[in-house]
């Protein structure tokens, strides 16, 4: 990377993953037991691609408007 390009993470941890989507740690939990997210796993630390994130995210985005209509 340049020294002018912002810094990207290519994964996040649980926390900050929470942080990131707004969505909740046991709903998270929740979504990656189900396979709706997919998690990397390096030893005992868990991590998630924020690829993977802005996918889940971008997937449901409109859902529940479109359920109202």
């Amino acid at each position: 990377m340049s020294e002018g390009d912002p810094f990207k993470p290519l994964t996040v941890r649980i926390r900050d993953a929470c942080r990131m989507t707004g969505i909740g740690r046991s709903k998270l939990y929740e979504l990656i037991e189900s396979g709706d997210i997919e998690v990397i796993k390096i030893g005992r630390m868990t991590l998630i691609s924020v690829s993977e994130l802005e996918a889940f995210i971008a997937a449901h985005r409109g859902v529940n408007s479109a359920r109202r209509h």
